[in-house]
């Protein structure tokens, strides 16, 4: 494991490059997901990095199925936020996530409309990212989410508003 950087180091680190999902089901309610690797409470939207030469779409859709098993022909794709929204780890935990070569992340977010049923949605998967997951009224995300990822959901949350 990496040690630990100074405030300085982070600083200077890159953000990942990173797609954000938002599935959203005929009831207008978001999937999340408890994180299998975490110390407390952990729900968040399906989220990864974007691979070299992938797109958008494509990395969307790959994540979907990692993180879900949610297969794309049960998601209409409704919208993409327009510009990229950047969080930053908390210090404390820079080191231990992508070996300390990442600050945190940029984002660009995907609204999916989920058109299956709930038990086409399978998230034991080869490297599962969830230990559980279930729909969220979008006015209780928030609150539901590590404190340091708010502000960007909230501007998801204001991006997609009217959509959801």
């Amino acid at each position: 494991m990496a040690k630990a950087l100074t405030a300085e180091q982070i600083a200077k680190l890159p953000y990942r490059p990173c797609v954000g999902l938002m599935v959203v089901n005929a009831n207008g309610h978001v999937f999340v997901g408890q994180r299998v690797d975490r110390d407390q409470d952990a729900w968040q939207m399906p989220q990864g990095g974007i691979d070299p030469g992938e797109d958008v779409t494509t990395a969307a859709l790959r994540e979907l199925g990692e993180e879900t098993g949610i297969t794309p022909d049960l998601v209409v794709i409704e919208a993409e936020t327009d510009g990229w929204l950047p969080y930053d780890l908390p210090h404390n935990i820079v080191h231990k996530i992508w070996k300390g070569r990442y600050r945190g992340q940029e984002q660009k977010w995907v609204l999916m409309r989920f058109t299956g049923s709930d038990d086409q949605i399978n998230i034991v998967q080869p490297h599962q990212e969830f230990s559980e997951w279930t729909w969220i009224s979008p006015k209780d995300l928030l609150l539901s989410i590590v404190p340091f990822k708010r502000d960007v959901y909230a501007a998801v949350l204001e991006a997609f508003g009217d959509r959801i």
